[in-house]
């Protein structure tokens, strides 16, 4: 049995991969370092970062293929394509398509995403960013009012500004041209029928449909797409159909993954963005502009492990600081019923979330300190904070290379995530967006527009400092969206897995790898652990999925649970066994589901 050092003593590593049902390791997050420049993903940038693999998983046993991901439909279609011969990043562009259709509450072709490709011949991982980017006429203080104060949040996020340059489809374009097999103008046909032909209304689609707390659900372009001829909104159970979707799919598999970007559908779209209220400033040159951003993955080392994420404007480094600063506790000798280990837990967040509300940001505009985020030293300073019961809520700290105000970071969120896997072994694994419940509530033939630029700092500095994620012409909002993989100290690719959620994906990430990796779970019951969301002053989650004692020692160690956010959590993913086998799993929150070729 492999061992592993944690404060000192050794701990397991692993109960055999080759033989066991499930992935049992033991994490103790050791002192993390960036892998590879700090820099911001550009078309230029190299297409992948070797991961110092001899072998990786090309030469071990042939893996089946599968997909894990919020809807069964999304799971059919992209498996119809991996039966056809298709490879990870082809199945990728059909599960993006039916997203688009079943859920489109949470993402859809109008909105972004990020996307990490493992290259199974050589092990070569990619990091693509499709963020939606702001027009040229964006500026830094149109989210504030007549008197300088931030626009109410429901106010901004259905207004025409918030919509940017829609970038999922242009992002997967390019994921499908280095390391597609199939023709792009076959990737669709599942959908296509489904629009056209009709399925049956999921019931979270009709329960956010609706309405409720949600101002989306009011505007016109959503009442008219979601509502039967009766005039009533669309109902768990009926077939509902969208031609409109069904058509702007056709076009898009015959035109190519720019289509949106293209007269006469992006025409559309700026027409609809330039309606009130709060009118945008989208024009066609915005769309020629766009590039999705093409590079390499930001990764930490967990011991021997290294687990990867996409480089800012995602916040996936904040994640792989959390996990750091845990490192310093002992929540790998504890385990899901201890409440001193979820008070670690939610401390660590809170120092996470407040270092990245004030850093984390586009670099192509602004200098973040990635480095300086998981230094060492800085990380043990950031760790001692973490005491015996719940303190004051964390400033920001001040690691090497730093500067700037911080923000806000908490926003409302329509989000999935996904993990596809083809029979040579490539993986894909993309968290997609269109921001808030439905985006913007904007419809352009049969598709929801995001608000994605709501993710920008509403103010764009903080007594007289500027602020890291303030509005810019051509910049991307900062993003919690953060994919994830996972490898071994011989670079085999052992998990990979993401979730929806806003700024709380990085909770649920790295609960789900706290659950994995350092208490031993399969990756079922890691995704089943209830929610521990801090934000601010308070502690929301999961209150009946914890166990009555573990509530009432938490209240004593004063972190009351507050019910609330933490229900709305869509975890997928897989583990890789060194025999070959592959355990995929859905967040039992949502209606997804994981299934193998051929099952």
């Amino acid at each position: 049995m492999n061992m592993l050092t944690s404060s000192n003593k050794p701990v397991p590593l692993a109960r055999a991969l080759a033989v066991s049902g499930c992935l049992i390791l033991a994490l103790l997050l050791a002192g993390c370092g960036r892998e590879g420049p700090a820099q911001a993903v550009s078309e230029e940038t190299l297409d992948g970062v070797e991961l110092d693999a001899s072998d990786g998983a090309a030469t071990g046993p042939a893996r089946p293929a599968g997909v894990a991901a919020a809807h069964p439909l999304a799971v059919e279609a992209g498996l119809a394509v991996l039966e056809r011969g298709g490879s990870a990043a082809d199945a990728a562009v059909a599960v993006q398509a039916m997203l688009s259709l079943v859920e489109p509450q949470s993402s859809g072709i109008g909105g972004g995403a990020f996307l990490l490709h493992y290259a199974a011949d050589g092990g070569a991982v990619t990091a693509f960013d499709g963020r939606e980017m702001a027009p040229a006429g964006a500026v830094a203080d149109m989210f504030l009012d007549a008197d300088g104060e931030p626009l109410g949040w429901f106010d901004a996020i259905i207004g025409g500004r918030a919509t940017g340059v829609p970038g999922v489809m242009p992002m997967l374009g390019a994921v499908h041209e280095r390391f597609g097999r199939l023709p792009w103008s076959e990737l669709f046909a599942e959908t296509i029928a489904a629009a056209e032909d009709g399925f049956m209304v999921p019931e979270r689609l009709a329960r956010f449909a609706a309405g409720g707390r949600w101002p989306q659900a009011e505007q016109p372009d959503l009442i008219a797409l979601l509502s039967n001829q009766d005039g009533e909104r669309i109902t768990a159970g009926q077939t509902w159909r969208n031609p409109a979707f069904g058509q702007t799919l056709r076009a898009m598999a015959e035109l190519g993954p720019r289509t949106l970007l293209e007269p006469p559908l992006s025409t559309a779209i700026i027409e609809r963005t330039a309606a009130f209220p709060l009118p945008g400033s989208l024009r066609q040159t915005d769309f020629d502009a766009y590039q999705p951003g093409i590079g390499e993955p930001v990764c930490g080392r967990f011991f021997e492990y290294r687990i990867c994420v996409p480089p800012p404007p995602s916040s996936g480094v904040s994640m792989l600081q959390k996990l750091a600063i845990l490192e310093h506790t002992d929540i790998a000798d504890r385990g899901p019923q201890d409440a001193k280990a979820w008070l670690q837990f939610a401390e660590a967040s809170r120092l996470m979330f407040a270092d990245r509300d004030r850093y984390i940001a586009d670099p192509a505009f602004v200098d973040v300190p990635l480095d300086g985020l998981l230094d060492p030293d800085y990380v043990a300073e950031r760790a001692a904070l973490i005491g015996d019961r719940a303190g004051p809520l964390p400033a920001a700290g001040t690691p090497p290379g730093a500067r700037f105000a911080e923000d806000d970071g908490f926003r409302q969120t329509g989000t999935s995530h996904f993990v596809v896997v083809d029979a040579q072994g490539n993986v894909v694994t993309m968290t997609t967006s269109v921001e808030s419940i439905f985006g913007s509530g904007r419809v352009v033939e049969g598709f929801f527009l995001n608000n994605q630029l709501t993710d920008f700092s509403f103010r764009p500095s903080v007594d007289g400092v500027p602020v890291a994620n303030a509005v810019a012409p051509g910049k991307r909002p900062r993003s919690s969206m953060a994919p994830v993989l996972v490898f071994d100290a011989d670079d085999r690719l052992i998990a990979a897995l993401g979730s929806p959620g806003g700024s709380a994906i990085l909770v649920y990430n790295a609960k789900t790898l706290v659950g994995l990796l350092a208490w031993g779970l399969p990756l079922q019951e890691a995704i089943n652990l209830p929610n521990l969301v801090a934000l601010g002053e308070n502690f929301f989650g999961e209150a009946g999925r914890f166990p009555e004692t573990v509530l009432a020692e938490l209240a004593e160690l004063g972190v009351e649970v507050r019910p609330g956010r933490g229900e709305e959590s869509g975890l997928h993913g897989v583990v890789f066994h060194a025999d070959g086998r592959i355990e995929g799993a859905a967040d039992p929150r949502r209606e997804g589901t994981w299934r193998t070729l051929g099952d």
